[in-house]
């Protein structure tokens, strides 16, 4: 019998339909045509049919919108790409900070954002007089890298990472919701713009061999022209690319979070128990306390990105469990630092590294604590998922303030 026969004679049984076309989709809708032609007044196919040939109505103003746009992200991304090419000339002079060639790209992405989501004016200048503030505060820094300075460059980005969340928030930057999607935009993000980065650098790579063969070494050239160019302009090509939500990066990082974090609670399991026993100290060794600190960061950022990928129903799985497993191990580190860093503190006094490490690791443990404790309610079925969620969405602010702290008062609390 062929498969025409067998759409008309499962017309009744919706799950043999279901797995006939996922089976071979494009031999069910060949077939179904005729089976469709032979029982048009049936509402089964009917309902086949408008799933098979549904077209969205075009709205005019909508498509006005992403034509708009698109001519935006166009505009934007050539003015990044030229402003971070000047930036990059007075660099390579040594006139100013080479920080500054974030403010070649993140202007631009913020000034995306605000024309997408139109946010009130108040939003909007708070942001435009923070950016102008950050910008000229950088240059009246000295170039003379110091600890100080290196932890204002340092700490800079993060505050810029969080104005450019308040502009993708818009007048919404008060709600858990929208700052976890901006935190999955950072995900998404991250995922698209490397995919096309290391095809730029294969292009990159053939195009100056290609030049090397009749003789020309472009590789300078290349890099301070064509390729920072293109590293900057790309910036905004993502984010109007994850910001239409074509699912390019969307469907492949929840699977990355399942794979990766039993992966890094493995891994880490391995790595403590190594040192504990090759007898490694963080109190006494500080390169070996910088690279402590520098785990518990990664755990943090690995459980975050593993929460935000989770399933927002009330269903319990084995990745919450490893997710617990994870905060409990970031825990056990942070407080390990902790007591090093004071004693390094109470026994070699105080300086603009120890009182930075000091803070951000009293901001880590107080978020972890409360993610952990939201975590084993939920767990005990006392709440949902949503305030475990809110765990990581309430607390981005305060990191944002701390980085803001130390980059606008240090350098002048240590100069």
């Amino acid at each position: 019998m062929d498969r025409n026969n067998l759409i008309i004679k499962h017309i009744t049984n919706p799950h043999e339909l279901e797995r006939m076309f996922r089976n071979d989709p494009k031999t069910f809708k060949k077939a179904f045509s005729d089976a469709w032609e032979q029982h048009p007044d049936s509402q089964v196919l009917g309902i086949w049919h408008e799933r098979l040939h549904f077209k969205e109505t075009a709205h005019p103003e909508k498509s006005s919108f992403l034509q708009k746009r698109f001519v935006l992200m166009g505009i934007l991304a050539i003015l990044a790409g030229i402003s971070t090419r000047i930036l990059f000339h007075f660099v390579e002079q040594e006139a100013i900070a080479p920080l500054n060639l974030a403010f070649g790209i993140i202007p631009f992405i913020a000034a995306y954002f605000v024309y997408t989501n139109s946010p009130k004016k108040s939003v909007i200048y708070s942001l435009a007089a923070l950016l102008l503030i950050s910008g000229f505060y950088l240059n009246m820094l000295p170039l003379d890298y110091t600890d100080s300075i290196i932890l204002a460059y340092l700490h800079l980005p993060i505050f810029l990472w969080v104005l450019v969340g308040l502009a993708f928030t818009g007048n919404e930057y008060s709600k858990g919701s929208a700052r976890m999607a901006y935190i999955k935009f950072n995900l998404e993000y991250g995922i698209l713009y490397a995919s096309m980065a290391v095809s730029g650098m294969v292009l990159a790579a053939l195009t100056m061999q290609l030049f090397s063969f009749i003789g020309l070494d472009i590789e300078e050239f290349y890099f301070s022209n064509v390729v920072l160019f293109g590293a900057a302009a790309l910036a905004i090509v993502a984010t109007y690319l994850v910001s239409l939500d074509l699912k390019l990066a969307k469907n492949i990082t929840p699977y990355i979070a399942k794979i990766f974090s039993p992966l890094v609670l493995a891994t880490l399991l391995v790595y403590l128990i190594t040192v504990l026993w090759v007898g490694k100290n963080p109190f006494l060794d500080r390169n070996f306390l910088i690279a402590f600190n520098g785990i518990l960061l990664g755990v943090l950022a690995v459980t975050i990105f593993s929460i935000t990928e989770s399933d927002s129903d009330e269903k319990k799985n084995l990745s919450d469990y490893i997710n617990v497993s994870l905060i409990a191990l970031a825990l056990i580190i942070d407080s390990v630092a902790l007591s090093a860093i004071v004693f390094r503190l109470s026994s070699y006094g105080i300086t603009p590294n120890r009182l930075a490490v000091l803070g951000v690791n009293l901001l880590i443990w107080g978020n972890l604590i409360w993610i952990m404790v939201s975590y084993m309610r939920f767990l005990q079925n006392k709440t949902g998922p949503s305030p475990i969620q809110d765990a990581v969405t309430k607390y981005l602010p305060v990191y944002g303030l701390w980085a803001a702290f130390v980059t606008f008062t240090f350098p002048f609390f240590f100069k």
